[in-house]
Formats: structure tokens, sequence, C-alpha cells
């Protein structure tokens, strides 16, 4: 049994920063992380190609700004070297390979038991904390879709967190399941490479532009949300105009407002939709069944593929694990509240950083106003 003050459960960039404030604040705590490394979503599981897909003045963590060489949209490889630093500085030292069994709250002694097994050598330990701090993020585990016919596929499957570039698939043809950022920008990356690209777009959704989502972060802070929201949904269709000859519909809300009730994001274009535009990449309905390297969609019609990548996002296993919440967190493992001024407090010395559909953006105050508050408490 260790003890200590507080517990952090994740060191992705809300569970640094989280550490970093404690440590400024000279607070004991101990940080847990289930993978081998700091922040693995970046350092382990994303593609070479991408970037921050925010300007960098919204994406720093606290205390620490980005350095002025940097360019305005962070390659993947500067904002890992940039964690690097960040944990350096601040003395951020995760336990790793600690995947949590469980944490529960004893009302008793007013303590939070924390039982995590060791994935190398397959032990059990148990932490034991005044407060608990749930940094688990909101991408966590690989989804992986039930689709009809799937076992049978002869070609590769692979999840976009095994994706790194798209040089190994150059003149393969190439199916991307899921129409978020990651998947436009992983078929832009598959076309670049010369790759037969085809992405499967089930629902309607938003493309805006790196500039657009600069002006949106802007123009927040002068007008009200709906009016913000409806200049930004105004501004992509006016932009991109009509999008449904090309296999994609505008939703009926604004960007921001599902982004809000649904956590589904714009897509930031870097590129892709000129390429759907040109016919360099083909979209599809919804996948029917799959037969072989044949694959069906609802359209009625089929073509063949040698590589499927599933960009189906990712699922929060939290919910498994953490009981003692007291309706803290949602069925999808979120943060039920995410405003107004302590949607990251809860119950018992209970905190969420980095899990109410932030981003970057809160990354850095949750991780502030967490470590303040546990002073005040102590």
């Amino acid at each position: 049994m260790k003890e200590t003050v507080a517990i952090v459960a994740g060191a992705g960039p809300c569970g640094i920063t989280t550490s970093a404030s404690l440590n400024l604040q000279s607070i004991p705590h101990i940080v847990l992380e289930r993978e081998d490394i700091y922040c693995p979503l970046w350092t382990k599981y994303s593609y070479d190609r991408l970037h921050l897909h925010l300007a960098k003045q919204f994406c720093e963590l606290a205390y620490m700004p980005f350095p002025k060489s940097y360019p305005t949209y962070v390659p993947r490889k500067l904002f890992v070297q940039y964690l690097e630093e960040y944990m350096t500085r601040f003395n951020v030292n995760p336990v790793y390979n600690r995947s949590i069994e469980s944490a529960t709250y004893d009302k008793v002694a007013g303590k939070w038991l924390v039982k995590t097994r060791n994935t190398k050598t397959d032990e059990v330990e148990e932490y034991r904390s005044r407060f608990l701090v749930l940094a688990t993020g909101e991408t966590t585990d690989p989804f992986v879709p039930e689709i009809k016919g799937m076992e049978s596929f002869t070609g590769t499957v692979l999840h976009s967190t095994e994706y790194k570039t798209g040089e190994p698939f150059a003149n393969k043809r190439v199916l991307v399941v899921g129409c978020g950022n990651s998947g436009m920008e992983l078929a832009y990356d598959l076309s670049e490479f010369g790759a037969q690209t085809s992405i499967v777009i089930r629902h309607p959704t938003y493309i805006i532009t790196r500039w657009m989502g600069y002006m949106s972060l802007v123009i927040f802070q002068y007008l009200p949300f709906n009016v913000a929201d409806r200049i930004i949904a105004l501004i992509a269709k006016l932009w991109y105009g009509d999008m449904t000859k090309y296999g994609i519909e505008w939703p009926q809300e604004g960007p921001f407002a599902r982004k809000e009730k649904y956590g589904k994001y714009a897509v930031i274009d870097v590129g892709t939709a000129g390429k759907i535009k040109s016919g360099e990449i083909q979209v599809l309905p919804e996948i029917s069944s799959i037969k072989g390297d044949e694959v069906i969609f609802t359209n009625g019609k089929s073509y063949q593929f040698d590589v499927i990548l599933l960009a189906t996002g990712f699922r929060r296993q939290i919910k498994k694990w953490f009981k003692d919440d007291d309706g803290f967190l949602g069925e999808d493992g979120l943060a039920k509240e995410r405003e107004p001024k302590h949607y990251w407090r809860g119950k018992n010395g209970l905190f969420c950083a980095g899990l109410a559909r932030k981003g970057l953006i809160g990354a850095g105050t949750e991780g502030q106003n967490i470590a303040n508050d546990i002073k005040k408490q102590l």
C-alpha cells in the first residue's frame, strides 16, 4: 500500500499539466499511466502528418508557452518535443505500466483506494489518497465496429492508431472508415502517397478551414454562442458550396452546437475536400457487408479493396473500473457537467481533467484549477 495526498489517473496532456500544477504547489502525488510512456496518443499512436488542428496559443499547457520559433499549427514531432521538455521542467514522473483495476472511496477513512495491475509483472498494487484526479482522456481505447463479414476480408485491416504514413499503401485500394478529423486527414495522406483512396461518410458533417477554426475561437469571446455558431456554419457553407453532389451533407445544427451536444467535432480541412471534389478521393455511404475483398455498400454498389483503415475513434472503459463517481460521469465516461465554474470538481475529493470535450484548450486551466482547489482544502 502506497499512500499519498493525490492520485492522478493518466499521463496525457491533462494529467501531466495537473501533475505540474501539483508540484508547483508542493502537493505530494502519484501519476499512474497504463502505457510505458507519457502522452501515448501523441508519442506512440499518432500518424506522422498530424498537426495541432488549432493555433498553438490555444493548445499550450499551463506555465509554458510554445517557443516563438514553432509554427502556428504545431506538427506532431515538435509537439512531442514540447511535451518532453514540459515533463522535465516541472519534474513530472509518472509510474508507468499501471493499469487501474478499480478505484473506490472509503467513507470511513475519507480516502480513495486505487488498485492497479503492473502490466509487466502482472502484480497487483494498491494506492491510497485523499484526492483522486481522473485524467484518463477522451481518446483511450480504440473502437472497432462490428461489420457483417469483416472476418472474411482477405486484405489488411488496421485501426488509425496503427497507421503512421501512406507510403506502404502506394497503388493499393484503401477504404477509410470514419470521417472525423483523423479519417479525413488519413484519406488525404493516403492519396498523397498514391493510394486509390475511398472514404465512408455515413452522417452529415461540417468541414471548416483552419482560419475558420481560429476565427471561431475569437468571435466566441464577443458574441453569444448561438450567434457565433450560426456565423461559422454560414461561412463554411459559402466557402465549400454544395457538397451533396460529392456525397457529403451539411448538418442542420451548427458545428459547435454539435460538438457540445454530441461530441461531434467539425473537420478541420487539410486539403481533403479539394481531393474529394477533384475525384481523387471517393466518398461512399455506409457499409452493408463484406465478402472476401469485396465491400458492399447500402446504395447497392460494391468495390474491391486491399486495405480497410478504421478511423472509427475511441471508447472509454473508465466506467468498468470506477464506480463511486456519485453521478459525476455519464455513461460515455465523460463529465456530465461541462460548465459553468466547477465542472471539473466532484464529491469526496474527486476531480476530472480532460473529460469535458474541451481537448487541449482545457488542459492548462483544468490542471491549475484542480491544484488550487486541493491546496485550499489542505
